[in-house]
């Protein structure tokens, strides 16, 4: 039997509404894990966050990895260890943060454990509640960083037209820097230059020596794009945007809050 990989992006996706995860789609996962197919928890997500989701569904047995930061980290969840890491230098982060001050723009970026502001907002709280992790707050966030981070995470919970205004004008400096896209309309996201969850699937092919069209992915917004298209079958979910059924070969019949992937898996992996 030739085994599958399953790239399944987690909050509207594989998560419900709700941040649970539906048992016909649990199930689904247990056999195709079963058969020794493979699944990577594909997220913009900090490690540490994608790690509360991974030990809550049990899927820390071989065969289970992780694609945090939108691609810039490639875990293991089976060995808790770290195959591959690309970061962001600090004067960039720096300079992002600097940028999101004088627009008015909520920022925040990471340790290996924690989110670093500058200061406690209602961004944060919002943030902390969807993700589970603790922070630490600096009025120079470089001090409190102990390497060079893997993203940068500019909220706002109201006017997302601020967001899309901010991408835009800083589209030039941003060039050969870091890369820019949304995960949600809240969220506007920055990573390592030349990355994403699509670099991320290659880079994961690459470790486990598997073709690419031995590979499924699944998602629902503008950071799964270069996913579903490095994928031999890029799957959008019924409740994605436009711009990601448009790039996406199939459509789920069901949402992220009614088994869209134990749908897929059964269709495409089993």
């Amino acid at each position: 039997m030739k085994h599958k990989i399953l790239f399944v992006d987690l909050d509207d996706t594989l998560l419900s509404d709700d941040k649970s995860v539906s048992a016909r789609n649990c199930e689904a996962i247990r056999q195709m894990l079963a058969e020794g197919h493979y699944l990577v928890l594909a997220t913009g997500r900090p490690v540490e966050s994608g790690r509360i989701v991974a030990r809550a569904l049990g899927l820390t047995q071989p065969g289970c990895y992780m694609m945090a930061f939108n691609g810039a980290v490639i875990y293991d969840c089976a060995a808790d260890r770290l195959l591959r890491k690309r970061s962001i230098p600090v004067d960039v982060v720096q300079e992002l943060f600097e940028r999101a001050k004088r627009a008015g723009i909520y920022v925040q970026t990471y340790t290996n454990t924690d989110i670093v502001t500058v200061c406690h907002t209602r961004e944060l709280d919002y943030y902390r509640k969807r993700s589970g992790l603790s922070y630490k707050l600096s009025d120079n966030v470089l001090d409190v960083l102990e390497e060079e981070p893997q993203k940068v995470l500019l909220i706002a919970l109201e006017n997302r037209e601020r967001l899309r205004r901010f991408q835009r004008d800083n589209l030039a400096w941003e060039r050969g820097k870091c890369n820019s896209f949304f995960s949600c309309g809240e969220y506007l996201e920055y990573c390592p230059v030349g990355t994403g969850k699509g670099t991320g699937v290659l880079d994961l092919l690459q470790i486990l020596n598997m073709p690419a069209d031995a590979t499924v992915a699944v998602g629902d917004e503008q950071n799964d794009i270069s996913m579903i298209q490095a994928a031999g079958i890029g799957v959008a979910m019924k409740n994605g945007t436009r711009e990601v059924k448009d790039a996406a070969e199939y459509i789920t019949e069901h949402d992220n809050n009614h088994d869209a992937i134990a749908e897929v898996i059964e269709r495409f992996i089993l």
